[in-house]
């Protein structure tokens, strides 16, 4: 990162979703700092390394729940 290349954190939204953001500006809300900081390349090529599964989070957790409730014996 050079002295004139603006610094980037990677965040991540209530519903797992990844972006990137400068660091001078305030966070949204329904947002969080990942931990993960640096030029804008290096916090897309972390991104690409840590977000495997595109889906919302809400949709894993309907999913996980309805492929243990299709596998349980009593449902």
């Amino acid at each position: 990162m050079t002295d004139a290349e603006p610094e980037y954190q990677v965040v991540i939204s209530d519903e797992g979703r990844y972006s990137i953001w400068r660091t001078y500006k305030d966070i949204p809300w329904g947002w969080r700092a990942e931990g993960f900081r640096g030029a804008r390349e290096a916090c897309l090529d972390h991104i690409n390394t840590v977000w495997t599964d595109m889906r919302p989070l809400s949709l894993q957790r309907a999913m996980d729940g309805d492929a243990a409730a299709s596998s349980d014996p009593k449902g």
